[in-house]
């Protein structure tokens, strides 16, 4: 019998995953179905279910969308060519990439025009680095956390920039950034590391979890390179953990002989997921939680969108799309309009 949960503070969405399913929320309320994604929006199935059953069509190709359509690209980040055959395809589109990530690819093209040979430190055929690497091929190297620098060999060793998929466990990053360093003592680095706020903070409050529960279950999707960055933390730190999509995943197995669990999210998970799993547990001694810090970052609609949404103001007002009430709502309180209550927009 599990005598007390830890919850995780801070867990589940992030600005970016806000940011992005608020978008994707107003593509479907304004257009008729079906709305074209390029890749899933975010990296979690509940999310891409709901989506899916609102009118949400999600492809792995820009030629899959039929041509007059609007579509929107992944909070991942495209590659530019798949950004120009879009905008050449669709009706409209709305990237709605990270500003994280756009950072990233920022500082690719700047160290590409400088000449510098560019590690970058991310996971084969993750949307994001995929995203990343197309944005200069010629002179990016793929560096995977389990192989290292392998046998990288840059045209001038004193001209080597290390960037980094955002989501990739900090030890990850570390261990690459060190091995680099060391062969090559000239690295240039971003003045802040690559990887996000929410990425480093969700890591933080598990490596503090670790130090005293018995088990750790982090809730997220399989192809969240996040949420499996949190189970490889807390593995690294000597607890058990695991990843579990929702509630029905826990094995009596894990909890056998378990007086402490402690629960967190990936930056993508719901938390309707989480509290469900708190649920299931049903601890005696009820919940606690492991504090690190507060987040309140926060992320505007992609631009693309704010100006359509003020070109179809007027329109929208008259009552021809969405509600008035909801069309001042949103407008006005996108700060403090939250995308767990976007979310229970569609599935109501």
């Amino acid at each position: 019998m599990v005598q007390r949960v830890v919850l995780a503070e801070p867990r589940g969405f992030c600005a970016g995953v806000e940011m992005a399913i608020k978008a994707l929320i107003w593509m479907v309320r304004i257009f008729e179905p079906p709305v074209y994604c390029y890749h899933e929006i975010v990296h979690n199935e509940w999310v891409v279910r709901v989506f899916e059953k609102a009118g949400v069509v999600f492809v792995n190709e820009i030629e899959e969308v039929p041509p007059g359509l609007p579509v929107m690209l992944s909070a991942h980040g495209s590659a530019p060519q798949v950004a120009l055959d879009a905008t050449e395809r669709a009706a409209i589109v709305i990237d709605s990439v990270c500003p994280l990530v756009t950072k990233v690819h920022h500082e690719v093209r700047r160290m590409s025009k400088e000449g510098y040979d560019i590690l970058y430190i991310g996971h084969r055929e993750h949307d994001e680095a995929v995203g990343t690497m197309a944005v200069s091929p010629d002179t990016i190297t793929l560096v995977t956390p389990e192989e290292g620098l392998a046998d990288f060999r840059p045209d001038n060793p004193r001209r080597v920039a290390l960037l980094a998929q955002t989501t990739l466990g900090m030890h990850e990053w570390g261990a690459v950034h060190d091995q680099a360093s060391e062969q090559f003592p000239h690295l240039w680095t971003a003045r802040r590391s690559d990887l996000c706020y929410a990425t480093t903070n969700r890591q933080s409050v598990v490596q503090k979890m670790a130090e005293y529960c018995d088990l750790i279950l982090v809730v997220g999707s399989e192809n969240s390179s996040n949420t499996q960055a949190l189970v490889r933390v807390a593995n690294e730190m000597g607890a058990e953990a695991h990843r579990i999509n929702r509630a029905d995943d826990i094995s009596e197995d894990w909890l056998e002989g378990v007086a402490t669990v402690g629960v967190t999210a990936g930056a993508s998970a719901p938390e309707h997921l989480v509290q469900q799993v708190v649920d299931e547990l049903s601890p005696r001694q009820g919940v606690d939680l492991a504090h690190v810090t507060d987040e309140d970052e926060y992320f505007p609609l992609p631009r693309q969108l704010r100006v359509f949404i003020s070109v179809l103001g007027q329109t929208v007002e008259a009552g021809l799309t969405v509600p008035s009430s909801d069309w001042r709502h949103w407008r006005m309180n996108d700060r403090a309009w939250t995308a767990t209550e976007a979310l229970s927009r569609v599935t109501v």
